[in-house]
């Protein structure tokens, strides 16, 4: 399967823009299920300054500067991905138990479990409670299949959570979104990570793009995709699992991978600091995944 996405950032500003610095991440990463063969990106206003590199995870990132009044400022990402057939299924009932992950994490000294370790710590977004212990302790127990436990407590969190797109912000704590049971995929990705940190398991934070279908019948609409959030958990000697708790599986050949960090602040699509601007500005996010033949 092989896959074209575009990602249009758009900001208008009330007053003018005297310069900006941004850092963006809107590239997707190779990864052993995905390739990008082609990428660029474009900057309106033309930045003074850019460059891209690979930031601590290994994701692409890309710095840019601007350094003359603006009223708006446009980024237009365009890639191409080629995606490995995921018809296969692993049998997620096999492997090591939550019990053998445990201790695998915590006493060995191969090279995989010790960078693994990192996603086990509390991260900016991220902290564990007793609370989120307690939401996932009845699917952990010891003695089962720690990737079958991990699929039951994703299973859980769909049924238990509502989508919400106006309740939450970037900001707000998982505290509040276990109270009400609300939010969206960046907060039910978040939600997981750190039932399972808070378990004393590694998972880490995943941005993307996620390919959604029209109705049958209709045309797709240009721009009517969205970036997308899951999570990947740690097996020793089993590798990087990837689950969606948003819609209830794993990630597919339409999970497109962007990034990945401890959480929502490693992986920003945009982030930057401008001088002016106002205190107003309006925003708008389009993004295509379109299948090529």
């Amino acid at each position: 399967m092989r896959y074209q996405i575009t990602h249009v950032t758009d900001y208008t500003y009330s007053i003018q823009v005297g310069r900006c610095y941004n850092l963006a991440h809107m590239v997707p990463r190779d990864t052993n299920r995905q390739t990008c063969t082609r990428s660029q990106i474009h900057v309106a206003p033309n930045p003074a300054h850019s460059h891209r590199h690979q930031d601590y995870f290994g994701n692409h990132a890309y710095f840019f500067a601007i350094q003359k009044s603006h009223d708006r400022l446009s980024i237009t990402a365009e890639s191409e991905v080629e995606m490995q057939d995921q018809s296969w299924t692993p049998g997620l009932a096999l492997g090591l138990t939550c019990g053998e992950v445990l201790t695998r994490l915590r006493s060995s000294s191969e090279a995989e479990c010790l960078l693994a370790r990192e996603y086990v710590l509390d991260s900016p977004m991220i902290r564990a409670f007793s609370a989120l212990k307690e939401y996932a302790a009845p699917y952990l127990r010891a003695e089962r299949p720690f990737l079958d436990a991990v699929r039951e407590l994703n299973e859980h969190i769909y049924r238990d959570f509502t989508y919400d797109p106006g309740f939450t912000t970037v900001a707000t704590p998982l505290l509040e979104v276990l109270e009400h049971k609300r939010g969206v995929c960046q907060d039910f990705a978040h939600f997981a990570i750190g039932c399972l940190r808070a378990s004393g398991y590694a998972a880490r934070y995943v941005s993307g793009y996620l390919e959604t279908l029209p109705p049958p019948g209709q045309e797709k609409l240009v721009g009517a995709d969205a970036s997308h959030a899951w999570f990947s958990v740690y097996s020793p000697d089993e590798g990087w699992f990837e689950f969606d708790p948003t819609n209830n599986q794993l990630a597919s050949e339409q999970h497109i991978v962007t990034a990945w960090g401890r959480d929502y602040s490693d992986v920003t699509p945009l982030r930057g600091v401008i001088f002016g601007g106002g205190d107003k500005h309006e925003l708008s996010v389009a993004v295509t995944v379109r299948r090529l033949a």
